[in-house]
């Protein structure tokens, strides 16, 4: 089935320059990326896209982060999307994630693994939403 998802490229991958990398990773990968667009988020919009962690342990520390600089959403569509593009970013921890996956490859820490990819279907329409009016999106 065709699937739209959303990537975020982080703040500790745009700032290391590997955008470009991880981009490709997703075209060699069969996907086509619909609309993308560098931003620096607010607190205030970090706080509104992550509302569903609000009050968890690791809120405050993941709203800093994800606001310390620029990111890069992506919309990306294809053949199971939502769960093709999760196994190529890997699992949270870098230290656990399998080899050659994006955050074994590029990530730091739990934290700085340099992408966040919606987890379900529902949650990429959201997301997607959160970020992309339908004029923005090219397929």
């Amino acid at each position: 089935m065709i699937q739209r998802t959303l990537l975020i490229i982080k703040p500790d991958a745009t700032i290391r320059l590997l955008t470009g990398e991880i981009l490709h990773r997703v075209e060699e990968a069969g996907y086509q990326i619909l609309a993308m667009e560098q931003i620096h988020l607010t607190v205030e919009e970090t706080r509104a896209f992550y509302y569903v962690h609000e009050g968890k342990y690791f809120f405050e520390p993941l709203v800093a982060f994800m606001s310390s600089g620029p990111c890069v959403p992506v919309v990306i569509e294809g053949e199971d999307a939502v769960e093709g593009i999760r196994r190529l970013v890997g699992v949270t921890n870098p230290e656990e994630a399998g080899d050659g996956t994006i955050r074994h490859d590029f990530g730091e820490t739990m934290r700085r693994n340099s992408v966040h990819a919606s987890d379900c279907a529902e949650s990429a329409r959201e997301e997607i939403g959160f970020f992309f009016s339908r004029r923005h999106l090219v397929g």
